[in-house]
Parts: structure tokens; C-alpha cells; sequence
């Protein structure tokens, strides 16, 4: 498996100014959102930009108000809106067991209960309704998008760098039936 050690792990994206002081609010995709803070030194995507949250307070669910050391102002707080905060891997608790970070999801190879490969994993998205895995197909094509859970993603080998996928039997009956029948 590759090392994830010293990866950077998405914790957050800063949103809209909010007032004119310079806050900001940020939604956490950590557990406890306030925890966020906890896994500094935060950066950009590439390392290059370092922030201090220097106040946090819950807005509601995963949305923080904060201050960050050097935003002063509505501005400066505007030029920070959909910019992605990171943490260090290392720097990350330990994941529960059956519990993964998606930084260490993204790239394994995604088998089949046979070992055949299928795919390779492209991220992982929540847009409301669970969690849903992004498989890039080994044959090509599209992506295929999959709920990401212990029916379709039995068992999870990140010593090995795979997972095995189950296909559910709606997108695995038309596979085996080469197309849909016409009404």
C-alpha cells in the first residue's frame, strides 16, 4: 500500500465572510466540527499557505464562525471563500475500526469477489442521502457511483491497497442482459 502518512486530509473549506471583522464560516467535514482547530498546522492543498484558526464557535451542524491569525477584515476573509483546508495524515486520530478517512480510500484498487480488478477508487461524496463511491472503470466509460456501504463494500484492504466491491443486482442484471429491454 502506498504511505499515507504524510498525506494531507481535506478537514474543511472556508465559506462566505460573515460581518465585516474578518470572520468567516468554514464547514468541517471532521466528526466533532470544532475539533478542526485540533489538527493544525492547516494548509491549502499544496502546503504552501498556513492558517491559524484563532476562534471557532458552532453556527450549526458542520458550520463554524471563525477567526483566522491575519484576516482582518471582510476581504480578506472573502479571498479565502471555497478554498479547502488540510491537515497532515500524521497529525489525524487513529480511525475507529470498520472507520476510514476517504484520503486513504482514493486510489486503492476496487476488486471484485473474484479478485478481478474493476476499477480504481476516485473519491468519496455525501451529497445528502450517505456516502457514495466513486469507482473510475478499469474498461473505461464513466464512473460508476455507488453507495458505499458493507453490502457493496464488504471488506476494506489497505494493507493490500484494494477493497472488493459487490455489485448491486440493478446495475448487475443489465450487465448480464447487455441492454435494457424496450417498451
Amino acid at each position: 500500500m502506498k504511505n499515507n502518512s504524510s498525506a494531507r486530509v481535506a478537514v474543511g473549506v472556508f465559506g462566505a465572510p460573515h460581518g465585516v471583522r474578518g470572520e468567516i464560516k468554514i464547514k468541517s467535514y471532521t466528526g466533532d466540527p470544532l475539533a478542526i482547530a485540533a489538527y493544525a498546522p492547516l494548509t491549502d492543498q499544496n502546503g504552501q499557505r498556513r492558517f491559524v484558526l484563532k476562534k471557532a464557535r458552532s453556527l450549526k451542524d458542520d458550520l463554524l464562525i471563525v477567526t483566522v491569525e491575519g484576516v482582518t477584515d471582510r476581504d480578506a476573509a472573502a479571498r479565502l471563500t471555497n478554498l479547502e483546508l488540510y491537515a497532515l495524515r500524521e497529525h489525524m486520530p487513529e480511525a475507529e475500526e470498520d472507520e476510514f478517512y476517504h484520503a486513504d480510500l482514493i486510489g486503492l484498487k476496487a476488486v471484485d469477489e473474484d479478485n478481478t480488478e474493476m476499477g480504481v477508487v476516485l473519491a468519496l461524496h455525501n451529497f445528502g442521502a450517505g456516502d457514495i463511491i466513486e469507482i473510475k472503470p478499469k474498461a473505461g466509460g464513466p464512473s460508476l457511483m455507488l453507495p458505499f456501504t458493507k453490502k457493496i463494500v464488504p471488506s476494506i484492504d489497505l494493507e493490500k491497497g484494494s477493497l472488493t466491491l459487490v455489485m448491486p443486482e440493478e446495475i448487475a442484471g443489465e450487465e448480464e442482459s447487455g441492454e435494457e429491454e424496450k417498451t
